[in-house]
């Protein structure tokens, strides 16, 4: 999936949490928020890609999840927090290079043609929430068992994926088909993920020593080796430059977006524009990781994630002729399926420590909800999407706003402004106001009523909202027409 990633450590955060979230941006796969309970997780997985069934551990925890709708391509769960407050989000399509790939090619499926048996292909984006984060108390945890299943079964992408706890954020990237590298988020850090191998400083001596930080398969030096893989010259190891991409295609579709990420969260450590810029739209060494200048929020993030390059003339939505206005992809893009902040807590009991804020839809016209994950069911609105449009679910109600307003971006702009705003300011009410009577009480059953409460909350603004769009479309329609016209 063509997604951006956005990861945060407990002391870059404004309250002391880690939050991990990405863009989940498919093919317009209605998508829906469940819980996944230990009796509906299958003993034995099959890939629908791949076709490789594998053995599951019999102990699974309860689970978020956002899969698909429609279950004939796969599961594709996207991402969720368990019940021992783990997150997990996969994942981010990233890129790699001619040599990686050579020396280990990815793991592919090949159907059975005459007398040559079917050959299952290796892990990849539909299944691997599914196959780890039941299984994880940790992040680390989630590292470890992610890895192992890599370098047992392989993988027939590249990825990365993020996995946080209430102490700790780590980045997983695989490379070429077995192998594989992950590196802890420093604690007062965030880091930004547009599409492509992003690591860009690696202690191989901590992930074969201590592992304090740093994780990778056994082989990973001897296979840097063997293969003559290492373009760094002295002693500093960048794995951008031994693993990754360095196409010009990487230049329009994902280093602009990391540009304007590290812009929004530093803009005063660099300069980002003009002559003598330390980074341009089109710089391969922008940074992975950053101290950000100012401690990050759920609205920051959700901000970023929908951005379309604004107060730069990169922006597809401004009025002026300006021929850079198309040249580079987006953050938010038309075909994001999902959105999930996954926020763990750490301050808080352990069943109020998870909140996953969710939307659906392209991220410049939706909200985000914030909802308790430790429950074994989730409201209808979010759990029920239908395959068929209906505004009773927040996936197709979100979907129409989108598609409705994007023509009519700026007669729009204040009415989804004011919607976002008024949904955000109340989702962070309610999860106040329902965490201290919790905590007051010790009455933790309440969390289904505080999630129904919620999504009542934001079904209410979000019909409002559609209806004030849809009549603004309406008025702005080209068949328009009254007598005093002509």
């Amino acid at each position: 999936m063509s997604c951006t990633t956005i990861l945060a450590g407990k002391k870059a955060t404004y309250d002391g949490s880690t939050m991990i979230a990405r863009n989940d941006d498919g093919r317009y796969d209605p998508k829906k928020l469940i819980v996944v309970t230990p009796d509906r997780q299958a003993r034995k997985y099959k890939s629908k890609i791949s076709h490789l069934e594998i053995e599951l551990p019999a102990n699974p925890m309860s689970y978020t999840s956002t899969p698909n709708v429609d279950l004939k391509d796969g599961f594709w769960a996207a991402n969720g927090i368990n019940e021992a407050n783990v997150g997990m989000t996969a994942t981010e399509t990233t890129t790699t290079n001619p040599l990686v790939l050579g020396a280990d090619p990815y793991v592919i499926y090949q159907e059975r043609k005459g007398k040559n048996k079917e050959v299952p292909g290796g892990i990849g984006e539909e299944d691997l929430v599914y196959l780890v984060l039941p299984y994880i108390k940790s992040a680390r945890e989630g590292v470890l068992r992610l890895g192992s299943l890599l370098e047992k079964y392989g993988t027939y992408e590249s990825n990365g994926i993020a996995f946080n706890d209430e102490n700790e954020v780590w980045w997983l990237e695989t490379i070429g088909g077995h192998h594989w590298m992950a590196k802890r988020v420093k604690d007062d850090e965030y880091v930004i993920m547009p599409n492509q191998f992003g690591i860009d400083n690696f202690d191989l001596n901590d992930a074969y020593g201590e592992k304090k930080d740093h994780l990778c398969c056994k082989d990973l030096k001897r296979f840097i080796k063997d293969n003559h893989l290492d373009l760094n010259k002295g002693k500093t190891f960048n794995p951008r430059y031994v693993f990754g991409s360095h196409s010009d295609g990487d230049h329009v579709y994902n280093t602009p977006r990391a540009w304007f990420m590290g812009r929004y969260f530093n803009p005063n450590t660099y300069k980002w524009e003009g002559e003598n810029a330390d980074f341009t739209p089109e710089s391969d060494n922008i940074p992975w990781s950053m101290v950000p200048e100012k401690k990050i929020t759920v609205e920051d993030i959700k901000y970023i994630l929908s951005s379309h390059y604004q107060g730069t003339k990169y922006n597809p939505y401004q009025k002026a002729d300006c021929p850079e206005k198309h040249i580079y992809r987006p953050i938010a893009v038309s075909k994001t399926n999902v959105m999930a902040i996954l926020q763990i807590r750490g301050y808080m009991p352990k069943q109020l420590k998870g909140v996953e804020w969710i939307c659906f839809g392209a991220n410049p016209f939706n909200t985000v909800v914030p909802l308790y994950t430790y429950t074994d069911r989730m409201p209808k609105y979010v759990s029920d999407t239908t395959k068929e449009i209906s505004t009773d679910n927040f996936y197709w109600s979100s979907r129409l706003i989108g598609a409705l307003a994007d023509p009519h971006f700026y007669s729009c702009a204040q009415l989804i402004e004011r919607y976002q705003l008024k949904v955000a300011s109340k989702g962070h009410k309610l999860i106040n106001d329902y965490d201290q009577k919790m905590i007051k009480n010790k009455k933790y059953d309440l969390i289904k009523e505080a999630n129904e409460e919620i999504c009542a909350m934001a079904k209410k603004e979000t019909l409002d909202v559609l209806d004030k769009v849809l009549l603004d479309a309406s008025i702005h329609m080209k068949c328009t027409f009254a007598r005093t016209d002509n």
